[in-house]
């Protein structure tokens, strides 16, 4: 196959995974701490990391984001020490340890050829350079890439900046005569890498309510020259019957989530499954019942209508004194049954520091511990859960995939449940409304 004279890599059917465009926001450096009153003690410090790798953003509705980066010789980008303080909250609430890729798998359809793009094919080598309009309003940040192919391996590859989502909510007042609306705001972080034709956009959002949306998204070019499948399973795109065709193929991404809820990694996982029964005599609906299981061992988990998760932690309360979490929310994702570690969509694992990627994992975790994640799940009692989420994306090329490819997007969001008492964002007119919404008087 021929080689992009861009890169290293070698030449692969089009399913890079990339960021759509950034639209224009605030300028993404350090903004200020949320002011306390005099008698409050002194908010911990956020990040402890020097500046250079430090980022800390105010949004300008009133929450700020705070964390550490990294840039690893496999994986590329990775987050430390998240935490989320919004408006009203005396100090930040640590949401994660560390979130990064943990694999970006993808087999062809053909069964000639699969690929581990971060163990196996120099994704974090391909880091690109980002000129100032790809991140608008924003700042880029100077990486220094582990065994970089190039002279200089300092590369202008990690942006930073703030963008708008549309609204954040809407709701018409008691005297029809007022509505309360918002647009929502959020803190974009994000890297490209080039493997072989294709460009990698890995894209991190932190929005002003709690929720963070991880994403990768990929664009580049089709491998226009090398697509012949002639088995029946690529798809033409030139002129006429007898034209090239792209071979088909799948984009299996995982993430690895290091939770540490309010500073500590003893959180617990809970599932919840609803089922839904016919009406009996005198009911007017079907009732649906939902049931809490607390998952106390590693778990191989599959998404299905009515079943959720979420990540509980063990020290901290919101002012309701209810018990603070995340909760898993998948986006669209296509299983693919073709390997064992992907015939699952959520993984929680014991933590081990040597347990990095989902697939082809480098490091010796332990005689006949495995190499992939699926291998790891083996009745171990969580006390510090790592989570892991595989979202797939089965790529069948369209005449439009060419030239360039457009962004095509895979990812999923993790968002807060009982974080808060109440929105981060209610207006301060409604803050009366916790637990009841009639008019006082």
């Amino acid at each position: 196959m021929r080689v992009n004279s861009n890169s290293k890599a070698r030449t692969r059917a089009a399913v890079g995974l990339t960021v759509a465009a950034l639209a224009a926001g605030a300028t993404a450096g350090a903004g200020p701490a949320t002011a306390q009153p005099k008698a409050a003690p002194a908010a911990p410090p956020a990040a402890d990391c020097s500046a250079a790798y430090r980022v800390e953003q105010k949004l300008s509705s009133g929450t700020t984001w705070r964390m550490c980066w990294r840039y690893d010789g496999k994986a590329g980008l990775v987050l430390e020490k998240i935490s989320y303080q919004p408006k009203g909250e005396p100090k930040p609430i640590r949401v994660l340890n560390s979130a990064r890729l943990g694999q970006i798998h993808v087999p062809y359809d053909d069964g000639n050829v699969e690929y581990d793009d971060l163990t196996g094919f120099d994704f974090a080598q391909g880091l690109m350079n980002l000129a100032p309009s790809e991140c608008p309003g924003g700042t880029i940040k100077t990486v220094k890439v582990p065994d970089s192919w190039n002279e200089d391996p300092n590369v202008k590859g990690l942006c930073t900046t703030t963008r708008s989502r549309g609204h954040a909510y809407r709701m018409q007042g008691d005297t029809a005569n007022k509505v309360f609306q918002a647009e929502g705001k959020d803190l974009l972080v994000y890297t490209v890498n080039q493997v072989g034709w294709y460009e990698y956009m890995t894209e991190w959002r932190f929005q002003d309510d709690g929720t963070i949306t991880m994403n990768v998204g990929a664009t580049g070019s089709l491998s226009w020259d090398d697509y012949d499948a002639g088995d029946g399973r690529g798809w033409p795109i030139g002129k006429g019957a007898s034209a090239a065709k792209a071979t088909s193929h799948s984009h299996n991404a995982f993430w690895r989530l290091d939770f540490a809820l309010d500073g500590s990694t003893k959180n617990t996982v809970e599932q919840y499954d609803s089922t839904v029964t016919a009406p009996t005599r005198g009911q007017r609906a079907p009732t649906t019942r939902t049931t809490r299981t607390k998952v106390t061992k590693e778990l191989a988990g599959d998404s299905k209508s009515y079943r959720w998760w979420r990540v509980v932690s063990a020290t901290g309360k919101n002012k309701d004194g209810h018990a603070r979490s995340y909760e898993i929310v998948p986006g669209p994702t296509t299983k693919y049954p073709g390997r064992s570690y992907t015939k699952h969509d959520v993984y929680v694992t014991q933590y081990n520091k040597c347990e990095l990627f989902a697939s082809n994992n480098p490091g010796n975790c332990g005689a006949g511990a495995g190499k992939s994640v699926d291998k790891w799940v083996n009745g171990q009692s969580l006390t510090h859960p790592v989570v892991w989420t595989n979202i797939g994306f089965h790529h069948i090329a369209r005449d439009e995939d060419q030239q360039p490819m457009p962004v095509h997007w895979q990812g999923f969001s993790i968002v807060p449940r009982d974080v808060t008492a109440m929105n981060p964002l209610t207006p301060a007119e409604l803050g009366w409304q916790n637990g009841h919404w009639r008019p006082r008087g």
